[in-house]
């Protein structure tokens, strides 16, 4: 948890106003069987939509072999899971590939809101 603060502070998440994030989701991109879909569960799962990052970016689920949906945009194939899909109005705007533990999950995934904090704030939106 300490690491996961300081991750916020390093990067400037708190700074951004949640209405930055308003159009933002996580898509969770899993299978069953999935050893690190499982872990992630046991240790993020319950706790993601109590955090700042589930309220700026709920998480959406999706099994990997499974009909694409149409209001969703990949930059690239899916290949691994977990997968972790940041979507901005459906399209992606980065992603975390695989689950590297509960401490760089929090930490690249708070890098990955405040990019997406800056490029929403300031109209420079690649996607």
């Amino acid at each position: 948890m300490l690491y996961r603060l300081a991750a916020f502070v390093l990067v400037g998440f708190t700074a951004f106003a949640p209405a930055a994030w308003a159009e933002l989701s996580l898509v969770m991109v899993e299978e069953q069987g999935c050893v690190w879909c499982q872990r992630w569960n046991e240790e993020i799962a319950d706790i993601y939509p109590k955090t700042e990052e589930g309220q700026a970016a709920p998480l959406r689920r999706m099994d990997i072999h499974a009909t694409r949906p149409d209001d969703l945009t990949f930059d690239r194939r899916l290949n691994f899971t977990p997968t972790f899909v940041l979507m901005r109005d459906g399209a992606e705007v980065s992603r975390i590939e695989g689950y590297p533990g509960e401490d760089f999950f929090w930490g690249l995934l708070g890098m990955m809101l405040a990019d997406a904090a800056v490029e929403t704030a300031t109209g420079n939106a690649t996607n």
